[in-house]
């Protein structure tokens, strides 16, 4: 098997310059075989509030120039281990909805067929209901992970089923994950009702808050998450709006009082050999992004998470 191909060598082409692609890796149609496909969802109208994360691919993907081949944090170099490369943007109508969902699913399902593992960059969250249902094709229901502000587990907004704050209801309602094996981390802020939390519960998420990261601590949150999820087949969700707005105010729905970008890291750290079949970062709006500090921590976030993807392989 062929040494897999890696970014361009900043020692000869300056980051500013080169190819436009995820940590300036090669295009999917530059390469023999591919591990793990970073793929952009251009999408978002699925929100409810402030839209922009259609932009939210390409501004990652700019930011991601400054990212570097060694992972010091994970001991890693993730794009010698693994065949990475940047699979473009999967086209969806932006004007349906429920047709968008069935081109995303088409589109992954399709990007999977040879066992290449996809970290996605949304996009809303409404993304994250196909990209489930392609993972399940392959591994069944799976675990989930989710980071986020908010639950996403509503039922309908407008009489609306298919929106950002519903694919997560919607996923176990068509039994694409393991209710034996859900979480939220990072959720925070004013609900509806208390009945919200009940209807959440019932679906089967456990919960831990950002005030409890900040009580417990990061290693005790870690051993939970790990043990919760054990050896299942893993899907990684997250919503950049888990970040308190000083670490990402480019979000459509920010909420005082978040995670901070060393703490989503360091969690992230701590899935290292976990199953991780797929993962997704999304929300990243550009118009709010100042100075690009949501779009940074996104790149880094995607990094770590396809750096994870080499530890398992490796392990």
């Amino acid at each position: 098997m062929s040494e897999p191909r890696g970014p361009v060598d900043s020692s000869k082409v300056p980051r500013f310059a080169g190819p436009a692609t995820f940590a300036r890796l090669p295009r999917l149609d530059e390469v023999e075989r591919c591990d793990v496909a970073v793929v952009g969802v251009p999408f978002d109208s699925g929100v409810s509030y402030r839209p922009g994360a259609r932009f939210g691919p390409s501004a990652v993907r700019e930011a991601s120039r400054l990212l570097r081949p060694y992972h010091p944090g994970l001991a890693v170099s993730p794009f010698a281990a693994l065949q990475v490369a940047d699979a473009g943007d999967i086209v969806c109508n932006p004007f349906d909805i429920g047709q968008a969902v069935e081109m995303i699913e088409d589109a992954a399902t399709s990007l999977m067929a040879g066992g290449t593992r996809l970290v996605t960059i949304g996009g809303d969250h409404t993304v994250a209901l196909p990209l489930l249902r392609s993972v399940a094709k392959r591994h069944g229901p799976v675990a989930l992970l989710h980071f986020d502000a908010h639950l996403d587990t509503w039922d309908t907004y407008f009489g609306a089923e298919y929106t950002h704050g519903t694919p997560f209801r919607r996923a176990v309602e068509e039994g694409v994950l393991d209710t034996e094996a859900l979480s939220h981390v990072g959720t925070r802020g004013p609900l509806y009702s208390s009945r919200d939390l009940d209807e959440d519960r019932r679906l089967g998420f456990g919960i831990v808050t950002s005030a409890d990261v900040m009580r417990r601590g990061l290693d005790e949150t870690i051993g939970a998450l790990r043990q919760r999820i054990g050896d299942r087949p893993l899907y990684v969700s997250i919503d950049i709006d888990v970040l308190d707005p000083a670490h990402a105010p480019g979000t459509g729905t920010p909420e005082a009082g978040g995670l901070t970008s060393r703490e989503l890291l360091e969690i992230l750290r701590g899935l290292a050999g976990a199953n991780l079949v797929g993962a997704d970062v999304v929300e990243v709006s550009p118009p709010y992004d100042h100075a690009e500090i949501t779009s940074v921590a996104a790149a880094h976030v995607a990094y770590d998470l396809v750096s994870l993807f080499a530890i398992k392989e490796g392990s």
